[in-house]
């Protein structure tokens, strides 16, 4: 992992780490952002740009609660005994109405809440989740072609302006 943030954007957000996996596995329907509760030294360790969201997804539990599991936070280098674990269920902080919400399309079959951006805004860690459906392997590989074509198309296009 690099120091600091990885890229900043306008506005006052800074992108800390992006799951280009997701992307590359779901369709996303939906993005909704979303507040995470940390603890202790997560915050410090997050600037120092120690999040990994591959493995992430978030789960609703029946107490209303929205809980994301399986993300890595590496504990900070100058903290002390009390250091955070590692990987843990955090919560996260979303209005009722969107819990709600969330709790009846999640229930489709093959739906999931999977984390797709980390990022800071006004100072606070913020999380994109992403209401996905799991692509097919045909549909990954016609990603592929549209992608591989428009980067050739793009290359031909300045290749064509530099003469």
């Amino acid at each position: 992992m690099n120091n600091g943030a990885k890229q900043s954007t306008g506005g006052g957000i800074k992108v800390i780490t992006t799951n280009r996996k997701a992307l590359r596995d779901y369709h996303v329907i939906e993005r909704i952002e979303a507040g995470i509760e940390l603890r202790g030294t997560e915050v410090k360790s997050i600037r120092q740009g120690s999040l990994t969201l591959n493995e992430g997804y978030a789960r609703l539990e029946k107490n209303g609660n929205v809980v994301l599991h399986g993300v890595h936070i590496n504990p900070y280098d100058h903290g002390n005994i009390h250091n955070h674990e590692p990987v843990r269920a955090r919560r996260l902080l979303l209005h009722q109405r969107e819990i709600k919400k969330l709790f009846g399309l999640t229930a489709i079959k093959g739906h999931a809440l999977v984390p797709l951006k980390a990022y800071f805004k006004r100072g606070r860690v913020k999380i994109e989740l992403g209401l996905c459906k799991g692509k097919q392997t045909a549909d990954k590989r016609e990603d592929l072609k549209r992608k591989t074509a428009d980067r050739e198309a793009r290359r031909a296009m300045a290749h064509q302006n530099r003469r």
